[in-house]
């Protein structure tokens, strides 16, 4: 992740605590609160290592949710903001490839073709995750910490984003503001820049930093349960929108908004684990989503799912 190559894994971890050694660890989370972590002794900088004679995808990917379900659920979703018991919720779809290719080369691609910002690879024990994610969970410089979140996307930077979009954006921004709040000195918290128009790859993201204090003596678990899951895949108020994404989504969405990155004492690089391929016995899934507000429309949001997955699907194999 961002040229930090770890290597000789001495360690698995499966409660935020062990954080607490000072030492390298490499983290996933699932959106639906399973930690991982694994030590590793040797860490450096250098290019991802060379992939040779690796074994491309090929096939259907397959979704986990049909267009006129993915639509229905926008609807269903939509009844609810009109009801008043939510804002803001993010709608996912998993999409799932049976294939023996290991990950290794998709993340070799990715970083040739769509070099994310926090793109990142993951494996040990029968863990494997290759991500492209352009979102900032979370980065700590002792006490000092940031998130960026994302919500607004569009095909290219000659057009506009659009009210729904700011308006999305800054009921995020205004979440993280009070998940920060938690776990930060009082009067720390702060917006430093509210919607961005960041360029990437294929599309442009609306994207707001928040940045606060960490009170003294807070814990790495204190931290996590505070946060997670991000605000940006869950919705507002958050509470809401994880019961609404329960009840309506047909899968889990595992590792998919999740976290993903490196914490070394009170230093850590988190991503929010989306535009991510992971591996789970015999399939390969990759999750993709979009966030629904009252005034989605269902076919724009499907065409917004269809568009984050199609440039990364091209890239890794397979088609949709």
């Amino acid at each position: 992740m961002g040229g930090v190559l770890a290597r000789d894994l001495v360690a698995i971890g499966n409660d935020p605590a062990c954080l607490a050694d000072g030492g390298f660890w490499a983290i996933s989370t699932t959106y639906e609160g399973e930690f991982r972590a694994a030590k590793f002794a040797t860490v450096c900088t250098e290019p991802f290592p060379p992939v040779s004679a690796a074994e491309r995808i090929s096939g259907k990917w397959e979704s986990s949710t049909s267009q006129n379900q993915y639509l229905q659920y926008v609807e269903k979703i939509r009844e609810e903001i009109a009801n008043g018991g939510v804002y803001q919720v993010n709608a996912c779809r998993r999409l799932s490839i049976k294939s023996s290719a290991t990950l290794d080369l998709a993340f070799a691609k990715i970083l040739q073709s769509n070099p994310a910002p926090f793109a990142s690879y993951l494996r040990f024990d029968e863990s494997e995750i290759a991500s492209a994610s352009p979102e900032l969970f979370l980065t700590r410089d002792g006490n000092q910490i940031k998130t960026s979140p994302i919500k607004g996307t569009k095909r290219s930077a000659n057009e506009k984003f659009g009210n729904k979009d700011r308006a999305e954006n800054v009921m995020i921004v205004d979440l993280m503001r009070n998940d920060l709040g938690q776990i930060c000195i009082p009067g720390s918290i702060a917006v430093p820049d509210l919607l961005r128009d960041e360029e990437h790859p294929g599309l442009s993201h609306l994207v707001s930093d928040v940045t606060g204090q960490l009170r003294a003596g807070i814990s790495w678990s204190e931290i996590l349960k505070a946060l997670l899951p991000a605000g940006s895949i869950s919705g507002a108020p958050k509470s809401a929108a994880k019961r609404i994404i329960s009840e309506l989504e047909l899968t889990p969405r595992n590792t998919y908004c999740g976290v993903m990155g490196w914490v070394h004492g009170d230093q850590a690089v988190l991503s929010v684990a989306i535009r991510t391929f992971w591996r789970e016995g015999e399939y390969i899934h990759f999750g993709t989503g979009a966030g629904i507000t009252w005034s989605s429309d269902p076919q724009a949001e499907w065409d917004e799912t269809q568009l984050k997955a199609e440039r990364l699907i091209s890239i890794v194999g397979g088609e949709l």
